[in-house]
Parts: structure tokens; sequence; C-alpha cells
């Protein structure tokens, strides 16, 4: 899958059969943020702490969001979220 044919399939009612990291992300571009965070917070490996730590970039909670930047060996980073959400999405997709 795409990084495009993932953003496409937001227009759909269910996310596409991909791994749970990239389903979060998905209920997050939706707007679900609490669905994403049930499913990114679970994940205890680097990949689940980035989703985690982009989650609480995206509520505001930067403390948190650098506990969990740390966690996932990453700099919080200074770019727009859209643009962190493409990037941590194309990781996954590869």
């Amino acid at each position: 899958m795409t990084l495009q044919e993932f953003k496409s399939s937001l227009q759909e009612q269910q996310p596409p059969p991909v791994a749970v990291l990239l389903q979060a992300l998905w209920y997050e571009a939706k707007g679900d943020w609490h669905k994403s965070h049930e499913l990114a917070q679970d994940v205890n490996t680097p990949d689940g702490s980035w989703v985690h730590a982009y989650l609480h970039r995206k509520e505001g909670d930067q403390f948190n969001a650098q506990y969990w930047y740390n966690r996932a060996n990453q700099k919080m980073p200074d770019c727009s979220m859209e643009k962190e959400w493409e990037e941590i999405v194309k990781t996954m997709l590869s």
C-alpha cells in the first residue's frame, strides 16, 4: 500500500487491513484520537512509542510526548503535525 492509497482509505468507514499502528494513525486522521491512543498505547516497541509520542504531541501534552519520543529513540520534530503523520505512515508502510 502506498501513502496515497492509505490517505484515500480515509474516505472509508473502516481502516484497511493494515498493522495496528497504521490503524491507530488512520483513526487519528479520521478525528478519533481516543481510539487511536487505545490502539497505540499497547504496542511496546519503538514504533509504538513513536506513534504514542505523536498522539500526545497532537493532544498538546508536550511533556508526555517528549517521554514517548525518548522511548522511541526519536527527537521531537519541529515540523507540522501533518508532515510528521505522513513520515510515520510512510515508515510504517515500508
